[in-house]
């Protein structure tokens, strides 16, 4: 099997199987927990968990915009945390995370 181009999930997209697998509440596509962003409750809406360490029920999402517009749109953080979740909220607080770190990435480190 040949791997994709980060070297993570094959090219067809299934889970290489070398770690921990994770459903994305947007897309519900599987891919190892690594290439996955975490979110857990804060309040009436979700706080990132960029370490993966953060105590409580998690879910898993792609770092992407369009996965993030459809777990907003099915209301996929309130019913995988198990607890009541404002969706645009929860939407608006990964925006803002995946936007700050395209921002810090297009620095290059030099900063």
């Amino acid at each position: 099997m040949t791997e994709g181009p980060a070297g993570g999930a094959p090219a067809g997209g299934a889970p290489t199987g070398a770690g921990p697998v994770r459903t994305c509440v947007g897309c519900r596509r599987r891919d190892d927990q690594a290439a996955l962003l975490r979110v857990v409750a804060g309040g009436t809406s979700v706080l990132v968990d960029a370490r993966h360490r953060s105590p409580g029920r998690g879910a898993y999402l792609h770092p992407e915009p369009a996965c993030v517009a459809a777990a907003v749109k099915r209301r996929a953080f309130a019913r995988a945390l198990r607890c009541p979740v404002d969706a645009a909220a929860a939407g608006s607080v990964v925006a803002a995370h995946l936007d700050a770190g395209i921002a810090l990435g297009r620095r290059g480190g030099t900063g």
